[in-house]
């Protein structure tokens, strides 16, 4: 802001007649209040008339776009010290009624007396002054109990009296707590539950999605609920829709799979069991994965009601699964480790599982007892890979235009 060329009050005078209802305004503060006070001192307000100090005034609000009130209050700073700057600002303090010692005092009590309740260490630190005559207690025998309270929360207090109960877990001796090793081979299978939402507190299906490991083989099935009534059978199922024999069975520490109904079927088919460890989001990574890229993305996340089990489960059966184990190309990973030890995965390469399953050595030989080549491969060219991705597109929405009629 540059008034350099008005240099009387005449001149003043004359802009604020011709600039009318114009108003400007400032940018910031401190550019601002070093015009006001360059300008009050250019024209020697404090020695200025009435009439004068008021076009003056005048001059400031419509230049600087301050109200009139702000203005007089500079003007008035103006005249005591000489400047023209920001008040500090001064924050409302209150007296403290309680020192440090205090708050060291009580921590001292709560620590003898174990961390009582707020109104019974209140009812102590009034007896301590009052019927034993202790005088160091003589303002914490006042205190009310909220301030105890805050006292406690207090970080001068913490360091006075800290007590730490670590979180004791509940062990469960079933799966080994690690992360599976197929070493190549098929069969290690990692499993995880996506529910289908709620809708007005009523819960809706669950899919329970299984992946291989090494074939990236997925067996995706669903049910009303996750009790071992229902989900014992569906497993059961499930182990039995992969081509080869199950060797390992991993999953997160949800109780739906850790529990000993879940640990009798497996021990009896000679399955081992795997759980992931704590912070290693990546133990159960590929299956999370899949949930995504797969369930999620056929069925989304809107709810389908529990009465709808059967029907998306044989949908699953019948058509997702067989299109995306023979039909839909899945990415594979290249390790790559480097010198300091580090390792990370590239994808330059996509095949089916099917694929990846015959690229196994000796894969004829792990297969499933009464499976064959032949049959594996009729499966997989009773359709072309857009021929069956189609049928399934067909199914899922016949699939869905039932269950919207049927929940209407």
């Amino acid at each position: 802001m540059d008034d350099s060329e008005a240099v009387s009050l005449e001149q003043i005078r004359a802009f604020l007649a011709g600039s009318g209802e114009v108003r400007f305004k400032g940018q910031r503060r401190t550019e601002v209040y070093a015009w006001v006070e360059r300008t009050l001192e250019r024209h020697q307000y404090a020695s200025l008339g009435r009439a004068d100090k008021g076009v003056a005034r005048q001059y400031i609000i419509r230049m600087t776009g301050l109200r009139r009130a702000q203005v007089t209050r500079l003007i008035a700073g103006y005249r005591k010290t000489g400047r023209v700057k920001a008040a500090p600002y001064q924050r409302t303090k209150f007296a403290s009624r309680y020192s440090a010692t205090d708050v060291g005092l009580l921590a001292y009590v709560d620590q003898a007396h174990g961390n009582l309740s707020g109104p019974a260490t209140k009812r102590i630190l009034e007896r301590e002054y009052i019927d034993y005559g202790q005088a160091a207690y003589a303002r914490l025998s006042a205190i009310s109990v909220a301030q105890i309270y805050r006292f406690r929360n207090s970080a001068a207090y913490r360091q006075r009296n800290t007590t730490y109960q670590p979180t004791r877990p509940t062990l469960i001796p079933i799966g080994e707590r690690r992360k599976p090793q197929p070493h190549g081979l098929p069969g290690y299978l990692r499993i995880d539950t996506v529910h289908q939402g709620d809708r007005d507190g009523i819960k809706g299906i669950y899919h329970i999605n299984a992946v291989d490991q090494v074939t990236q083989w997925e067996i995706v099935a669903a049910t009303p609920q996750i009790s071992e009534l229902w989900l014992i059978p569906l497993l059961e199922t499930m182990l039995q829709q992969f081509p080869f024999v199950i060797r390992g069975f991993h999953s997160d520490n949800g109780s739906e799979f850790i529990n000993y109904t879940v640990a009798k079927l497996l021990e009896k088919l000679l399955i081992e069991q795997t759980k992931s460890r704590a912070h290693h989001s990546g133990d159960n990574g590929l299956v999370e994965a899949k949930n995504g890229a797969v369930i999620r993305k056929h069925l989304g996340f809107a709810h389908i009601g529990a009465q709808h089990a059967a029907a998306v489960d044989t949908f699953h059966r019948k058509h997702l699964n067989p299109y995306v184990n023979f039909h839909r190309p899945c990415a594979v990973p290249q390790v790559i480790v480097a010198a300091n030890g580090k390792r990370r995965r590239i994808y330059t390469r996509w095949a089916t599982p099917f694929e990846l399953l015959q690229e196994v050595p000796r894969w004829e030989s792990l297969l499933r007892p009464g499976l064959t080549l032949a049959e594996l491969e009729a499966l997989a060219l009773q359709q072309s890979d857009t021929e069956a991705a189609l049928a399934m597109q067909s199914a899922k929405r016949q699939l869905m235009s039932r269950i919207a009629k049927l929940s209407a």
